[in-house]
């Protein structure tokens, strides 16, 4: 009698989530996998995270596809036990090329193959588009190619191709749904304002130049921009809460507590992971932390509950090049610092023009909580620590 299949089910990722987009199936129907393998990738509004195979088996049913939603619970599968077939013969060794039989029958759109790290719906688009092997980079576990690193080689080349006007309909993640949602809620339910200053870099670039190997052989981990940054707004936060403030109704909630969301760019886009009570991490803390989830985001392993609760977020343009820009508060939190590019200019220095390093930051905040008085004092102080961060580690 033979073992019953197993029924692979979406799980639940976490208390606000209900639904689930199927992302890529790491197996096909008729394919074996080993146990806690993974089988397929699934997309929340927050996260993307992988379903390991209960135990080894052939896959034989997928009753929802890539792009398709599923329920939390939902039956998307079925797996049948088995043992794992026998190593298959090695291969005879091909002919010659001369000898060889013209492919002429072979299909001009087959797909090419890239050391078995291809997935196959990114393999029928390669085919559709004439990429030739390797020439796509993998974002997947383990370097798979994804249909979306598929799509996005395919977008950044040429717009026109052997004069071909065809389009193509990528359906939202339900991340990207979410990111969209959230910015238009900001933009409808708060009173944003953003106001801006420029930073004088030359004593942090200096500080770092005298210490970064002593602080990476000490804590193996390199001295960057970020923890001065997250020191400064915490110092910020402390002295001007009304930005770590968030509104429920008519009542103002303030935390005794800063938890610090990073943005950070992942392998399904941007997420903002939290430093919780960053107010007690050190410099070596809060790069070995930021330098985990970066590693992590590449391969969507940020946890759920690590993308949740800030209340305050810092967003890092400035590692795209970009000069000066308006960031959008992440709601219901009250303010984002937006860190730029790091350029020289000339600048008035007692007196005299000068070339320095300088940065554009702006604060976006909530006027209905936070008066300009706080706000721009607030990006004030967030210049002088940085300007002077001996203050930062004097805490003064």
């Amino acid at each position: 009698m033979s073992t019953p299949e197993i029924e692979i089910k979406v799980p639940r990722p976490g208390e606000s989530i209900s639904e689930v987009m199927i992302g890529e199936w790491y197996v096909q129907e008729g394919q074996y996998v080993a146990a806690d393998r993974n089988l397929v990738a699934l997309e929340s509004d927050k996260a993307t995270f992988d379903v390991p195979a209960p135990r080894g088996g052939i896959l034989t049913r997928i009753l929802k596809k890539a792009g398709e939603s599923a329920q939390v619970e939902e039956v998307i599968g079925f797996l049948q036990p088995a043992e794992a077939p026998a190593a298959a013969p090695a291969a005879a060794k091909p002919a010659p090329a001369a000898a060889a039989a013209p492919a002429a029958s072979a299909p001009a759109t087959a797909a090419p193959k890239a050391a078995g790290h291809v997935m196959p719906a990114a393999e029928r688009l390669m085919a559709e588009n004439k990429l030739p092997a390797g020439s796509v980079a993998g974002s997947g576990p383990g370097g798979r190619v994804l249909k979306e690193d598929v799509i996005r080689t395919v977008n950044s080349g040429p717009v026109s191709v052997g004069g071909s006007r065809e389009t193509r309909s990528v359906p939202l993640s339900p991340i990207r749904q979410t990111i969209a949602r959230r910015l238009v809620e900001a933009q409808q339910t708060a009173a944003l304002l953003t106001t801006f200053n420029e930073v004088d870099m030359s004593a942090v670039k200096k500080l770092r130049e005298v210490y970064k190997d002593a602080f990476e052989k000490k804590h193996n981990a390199k001295l960057g921009f970020m923890s001065f940054f997250v020191r400064a707004v915490v110092a910020g936060l402390q002295q001007y809460p009304q930005l770590n403030a968030q509104m429920n109704g008519k009542s103002l909630t303030y935390f005794n507590y800063c938890d610090i969301g990073v943005a950070i760019g992942g392998g399904k886009g941007l997420v903002v992971p939290v430093l919780r009570n960053a107010e007690n991490m050190s410099f070596a803390d809060i790069e070995l932390a930021i330098v985990n989830f970066a590693n992590r985001a590449k391969n969507n392993q940020i946890a759920l509950e690590e993308l949740e609760g800030g209340t305050f977020t810092i967003t890092n343009g400035g590692v795209y090049g970009s000069l000066l820009s308006t960031p959008i508060v992440n709601p219901p939190q009250s303010g984002v610092l937006g860190m730029h590019g790091i350029f020289d200019r000339p600048v008035a220095v007692n007196g005299q023009v000068v070339i320095r390093p300088m940065m554009y930051i702006a604060l976006t905040y909530d006027h209905r909580i936070v008066d300009g008085r706080e706000a721009v004092s607030f990006l004030k102080l967030v210049k002088d620590m940085i300007e002077d961060p001996t203050r930062l580690i004097l805490e003064i």
